[in-house]
């Protein structure tokens, strides 16, 4: 059983799910902005921070891990997002989500080049991290070294491979919660290709996309006071 950890005894009742090659740590900011005001819980995924391998790892089975039900809100980044779009299809699982540059689709003309990024992460050490983010707060760049060593290693692959596809925009569409979608800024970098999030926004008025200037694919690490800023409009 994925293993979950929890902050907070009143308010709003709210599920964090992290990203590939990351684990419940790296919601440690979140945790102290929202933790006063609201009740958390952050799972770790199959394969990920304390949780233990698994015998498959595609979307579907990510989105399974994610525990209860009722929630009044459900943050997701980047696969978390993509998770917890597909587990908002289970009647009742959620009352609204907020997803941090979600990854709902890899198009196959990009799929090798995203595939060998993810792969490329398992070698990252402190020198490495401190050199691509040196933006990230310290305990940012700790959190992700933590969940890279933590993580399973051939779970990254065969999070690309299990599934044979990534594509959750049909699902992402169909959603029945008020959604917001907090992007990566196109002009850094995001995974969240902006005629997507058109498309996306122009089918389903139930969701919104904010571009979180400066930022690139990890909006609450690369511009934390904009992204907690919006997060908190929404979820308190």
């Amino acid at each position: 059983m994925p293993r979950t950890f929890h902050w907070g005894d009143a308010g709003p009742r709210i599920l964090l799910v992290h990203g590939l090659s990351s684990s419940s740590e790296s919601w440690w900011r979140v945790v102290e902005e929202l933790a006063p005001h609201a009740r958390l819980t952050a799972v770790d995924l199959r394969g990920h921070g304390a949780s233990g391998a698994a015998e498959r790892y595609t979307l579907s089975d990510y989105a399974s891990d994610l525990p209860g039900e009722d929630w009044d809100a459900v943050v997701g980044h980047s696969l978390g997002g993509a998770s917890a779009v597909v587990a908002a299809g289970r009647p009742g699982f959620t009352r609204s989500l907020v997803l941090l540059d979600p990854v709902l689709e890899v198009p196959a003309g990009i799929w090798d080049e995203v595939l060998a990024d993810q792969l490329s992460e398992l070698e990252l050490d402190e020198v490495a991290i401190a050199a691509a983010k040196p933006h990230w707060h310290q305990r940012d760049r700790d959190a992700k070294l933590v969940g890279v060593r933590a993580v399973v290693p051939e779970a990254v692959g065969r999070t690309f491979t299990d599934s044979g596809r990534w594509d959750v925009v049909a699902e992402t569409v169909a959603l029945t919660v008020p959604t917001l979608i907090l992007s990566g800024d196109p002009a850094v970098y995001t995974m969240l290709a902006p005629e997507t999030a058109s498309a996306i926004v122009e089918a389903n008025p139930l969701i919104e996309v904010r571009v979180i200037p400066g930022a690139g694919h990890s909006p609450h690490r690369d511009v934390p006071d904009a992204t907690l800023r919006a997060m908190r409009e929404w979820l308190l």
